[in-house]
């Protein structure tokens, strides 16, 4: 589910919550959520140096309705919502596409399924890694000038991947081989949601008033968490629906983009710097890299959760092609992908209610063996029933662990560089993909072979859950950092 996914699901609550409070009765219950939730908030803020210290909402006077309404109408710049609007659509056609691109390979293009995994899980990879290098970008470049570049990059990756079987296209594909004109053709989209992500992001600090700003990365996050429902649902409608076949899912999602481009230019307008600090320049960034991992256990850290995102990111690898080849060859697997971000949505309050007064390790943990126990039921009995459930519980685990997950960064990194270190903050959701892919590929290929017994292979997935749920009980024993990592160079 956006550098910014999991992130931008962590402050899908605080939209809800805000209109519980509107309701007095209700009033105690929001201010322990917020307290919970608002750190995690500001240091992703704090990454584009947009917000100033956790407590400065603390203070301020409840508003009544009709106040609170004006403050918003009155509290945003055009350029917020036009961001938010284009990334409804960018996150429409990218998880429309991942929902059918396993089964694109697989099925249509036949590669095998170690190759197929192996192809995902590196767009994967990309996808996520980008965002740390895609905000010094933005910030140089003007958000402006780098939305446009992101949705016309994102139209041409999109179309060229909707076009693999068109007739003119054979010739390169003898040329270069299909193995690689795809991972070639596979890069160029990925490389707009990390171009995107921290342009929509900086744009709602910057186009927001200061108080009404927590709101705005409010609607920001539930509009991407809206997306990501939506993608799914719409490639099943241009995929069986309308008859149109999975090829013209790409294309449908080159169109969105494309749309988006020209609502950028025509009615995006930058907004004002407010006074920020000159962005670090390209190599200070790609140095940073090297210094933040010479920060041995927080490394350590980032690898166990590496372990989690590679048992999460399975429905979108494993998942479709497990139940088109073994439960029912015209499965809806790409409705199926839309549980995540409903239940997403549908379920941040009532587990950030229930977690409040939990310690932050316990927090992540829990999620890990939630997400984890979530995995034994498809091997115990595949169905579609039962993949709905498996995806409740592994939507359920991301909600618990992921506030407190980039709570948890923000307070062990030093002094002045918890944007650096919430910029690898996602790192392991790009790495797990990774890994995901490659080992949901093997999984597929060996359980899959004559005489075994296909279901078998959720054991594995549901067993890679648990190492990675001991191994955080481990970390939190023996190894959790006490004191800041090494600083980091800057420019």
């Amino acid at each position: 589910m956006g550098i910014w996914i999991q992130a931008a699901r962590l402050d899908a609550a605080k939209l809800t919550s805000l209109t519980h409070a509107l309701d007095a009765g209700a009033a105690k219950i929001w201010n322990r959520i917020r307290e919970r939730s608002r750190a995690a908030s500001a240091t992703i803020a704090a990454g584009r140096g947009l917000v100033s210290g956790p407590g400065r909402l603390a203070g301020r006077k409840r508003l009544g309705f009709a106040q609170r309404f004006e403050e918003i109408r009155t509290g945003f710049e055009p350029a917020f919502w036009v961001a938010n609007f284009t990334e409804i659509f960018e996150r429409i056609a990218y998880y429309g596409t991942t929902a059918v691109l396993a089964i694109y390979l697989s099925e249509q293009l036949h590669f095998s399924d170690e190759l197929t995994g192996w192809l995902v899980g590196t767009f994967g990879l990309v996808v996520y890694f980008l965002p740390i290098l895609g905000g010094t970008l933005a910030d140089r470049f003007g958000f402006r000038r780098a939305l446009m570049f992101a949705y016309l990059i994102m139209t041409v990756g999109y179309f060229l991947l909707g076009s693999l079987a068109a007739p003119w296209m054979e010739s390169v594909r003898h040329a270069m081989g299909d193995k690689w004109l795809v991972l070639a053709i596979l890069m160029i989209p990925a490389m707009g949601p990390g171009v995107v992500k921290p342009c929509v992001a900086g744009t709602t600090a910057r186009a927001s008033n200061e108080n009404v700003r927590s709101i705005g990365y409010s609607i920001y996050y539930t509009l991407v968490n809206v997306g990501g429902a939506l993608g799914p649902i719409i490639a099943f409608l241009v995929r069986k629906q309308l008859g149109l076949g999975i090829a013209n899912v790409f294309r449908v999602a080159a169109l969105s983009v494309f749309l988006m481009f020209w609502v950028t230019l025509f009615f995006f307008r930058e907004p004002e710097r407010s006074g920020e600090q000159q962005v670090a320049s390209v190599g200070a960034a790609l140095t940073n890299i090297f210094v933040v991992l010479r920060n041995f256990r927080f490394l350590m850290f980032l690898a166990i959760f590496s372990g989690f995102f590679a048992i999460f990111w399975q429905q979108y690898i494993s998942v479709p092609i497990f139940l088109r080849r073994y439960v029912d060859p015209n499965a809806n697997f790409d409705l199926l992908l839309s549980v995540d971000s409903i239940v997403v949505i549908s379920s941040q309050i009532l587990i950030a209610f229930l977690t409040r007064k939990l310690p932050a390790f316990v927090t992540m943990t829990l999620g890990f063996l939630v997400t984890s126990v979530g995995w034994i039921f498809p091997a115990l009995h595949p169905s579609m029933p039962v993949f709905v459930l498996t995806l409740v519980f592994v939507a359920i685990g991301e909600v618990t662990q992921v506030s407190r997950y980039y709570d948890y960064i923000s307070r062990i990194a030093p002094p002045g560089q918890q944007g650096l270190y919430m910029g690898y903050a996602f790192l392991p959701i790009g790495v797990g993909y990774f890994i995901a892919g490659w080992l949901g590929g093997h999984l597929l290929h060996y359980f899959g072979q004559p005489g075994r017994n296909p279901q078998q292979m959720w054991w594995v997935i549901a067993s890679v859950g648990f190492l990675s749920t001991i191994l955080m009980v481990i970390y939190d024993k023996f190894v959790k950092p006490t004191s800041a990592a090494p600083s980091a160079q800057r420019a």
